[in-house]
C-alpha cells in the first residue's frame, strides 16, 4: 500500500484471489507457471490453491483446485537481513524483516511444498527447486 501502511489479511485477499485466477488461467491453457510471492500464512497459500472458496473454510479441500508446489526458502534471519541490505530500490526495507518472521506460518502437511535452505550456494538452491519440479511434484492434475 502506498505510504508504507502495512497490509492486513483483508487487503491481501482480493490480490490472492487474482493470483489464483491467473494460475487457473495458465493451468487451463496447459501452461506451466512460476509465481513468486511471500505467501507467509497458511490461509494465503490455501487461497492461492483454491481461490475464493478457500475464504469460507480453512480446511483443505479433498481435491485442491490447483496443484501448486510451494517453495519455502528457509534461513536464519541474519543471512536474510544481509541479503536485504544489499538490495537497492526494493519495496521491502530490512527493518520489516522481523515482522515477516513473526507472521510466517511455515508450510506443513498436507500442503505440497519443499523446504530449501538459504544457507546453500545459489546454484544448489536452483538445482534443488528444478529437481523437485522435474520429479513431478509441481505437475498440475
Amino acid at each position: 500500500m502506498a505510504g508504507g501502511t502495512p497490509l492486513n489479511d483483508e487487503d491481501r485477499i482480493p490480490w490472492l484471489c487474482t493470483l489464483h485466477s491467473i494460475l487457473r488461467r495458465e493451468d487451463s491453457s496447459r501452461q506451466d507457471a512460476i509465481l513468486a510471492c511471500s505467501a507467509l500464512k497458511k490461509m494465503y497459500r490455501h487461497i492461492l490453491v483454491n481461490g475464493a472458496s478457500a475464504i469460507e473454510t480453512e480446511q483443505p479441500e479433498e481435491k485442491p483446485s490447483l496443484k501448486i508446489l510451494f517453495v519455502h526458502l528457509d534461513g536464519p534471519i541474519d543471512i536474510i537481513a544481509g541479503r536485504l541490505e544489499k538490495r537497492r530500490g526494493h519495496f521491502m526495507p530490512p527493518e520489516l524483516l522481523k515482522s515477516q518472521f513473526d507472521t510466517l506460518e511455515p508450510p506443513s502437511a498436507p500442503e505440497n511444498f519443499i523446504t530449501v535452505s538459504l544457507e546453500k550456494p545459489l546454484p544448489e538452491i536452483v538445482l534443488e527447486i528444478e529437481s523437485a519440479i522435474l520429479q513431478g511434484e509441481a505437475s498440475v492434475e
